[in-house]
């Protein structure tokens, strides 16, 4: 479901059907849950880290998450302590490659084939810490100087190992799932860049959406189609699986007509779900929901996608 402005909403903030951005991501996440897509953590930048809202939706659905926090971010803490993700990673100490202190290695490897050494450990901020349900973890390049562009500052609620190698093997799990949040970058960049996301020329909300639900489509025939070609050729493809259709996703009898008022709602089941229920295959239509989730599962274990400049 794209967000909606609230200025084109009758009764802007307060119209029924006004949802925040934070607001909308946490109930794409609980329709995962109930469409059965695995995944092992949620991961998001600081717009959604820095939310509360968000990460108390979070914990609400039991799920883990890995989200990123602005340096800056202040937080009530004493006031000898630190009150800031930068504070507390300065307070860590560094001693150089030899005397890493609380630092610990982590090698990065690239879909390129480059691979790249950072450093990560648990920093403690107000009531954040190793041994708490949620925890700082900070990862970055350069300890010392802690870079802007390669220091990450990231929220998680993944238990902590008491093991050290168990906690080094953690810390290079939490870096690598942040690391996913790049494919998020560079899928919209082709999208808005190459595949038009912006370029439409309708002014009604549902004009704007139907352009943009084809330029999702687009995409995602696009990157199935790539990564088919790329696929070695060891023999037949098993023909793709087909998802149960539930009973009330089902199409209508022939000549039933189903009546939607001008925003989209049916007259007898609301605004249709978050992410899709299923469709029935056919000879003519593929099972988007089994495709989805094959694509979702390729992309979980793959390298990471090399950065995006100016992403968040």
């Amino acid at each position: 479901m794209p967000y909606t402005p609230a200025s084109r909403l009758p009764k802007g903030k307060t119209d029924p059907g006004f949802r925040t951005k934070p607001r909308l991501a946490a109930e794409l996440v609980a329709a995962a849950q109930q469409a059965g897509i695995p995944f092992r953590a949620v991961v998001a930048d600081c717009f959604y880290g820095d939310n509360i809202g968000f990460v108390e939706a979070l914990g609400r659905l039991k799920v883990r998450f890995v989200l990123a926090l602005k340096p800056r971010k202040g937080t009530w803490a004493p006031a000898e302590a630190a009150h800031t993700p930068v504070e507390a990673a300065r307070e860590l100490g560094w001693g150089g490659p030899r005397r890493p202190g609380p630092w610990r290695r982590i090698r990065r490897r690239f879909r390129d084939g480059h691979t790249e050494t950072w450093w990560a450990a648990d920093a403690v901020l107000g009531g954040w810490g190793p041994q708490g349900p949620h925890r700082l973890v900070v990862a970055t390049t350069d300890p010392a100087t802690l870079p802007k562009l390669t220091t990450w500052y990231l929220l998680c609620n993944l238990p902590r190992p008491a093991a050290r190698r168990a906690q080094q093997a953690q810390l290079a799990e939490i870096v690598g799932l942040y690391g996913l949040r790049n494919w998020v970058e560079q899928g919209y960049k082709q999208v808005k860049d190459e595949l038009g996301w912006a370029d439409f020329q309708v002014r009604s909300d549902r004009a704007i959406r139907r352009h943009w639900t084809l330029v999702c489509c687009a995409f995602s025939f696009c990157w199935h189609a790539g990564q088919a070609r790329a696929a070695p050729t060891a023999g037949p493809a098993p023909p793709a699986a087909t998802p149960s259709v539930p009973a009330a996703a089902q199409a209508p009898a022939r000549g039933a007509r189903k009546r939607r008022d001008p925003d989209g709602l049916d007259r007898d089941g609301g605004r249709g779900g978050v992410v899709a229920q299923g469709a029935a295959a056919g000879a003519r239509l593929a099972g988007p929901v089994g495709v989805a989730a094959a694509l979702l599962a390729w992309m979980v274990g793959q390298p990471a996608a090399p950065a995006v400049t100016g992403s968040a």
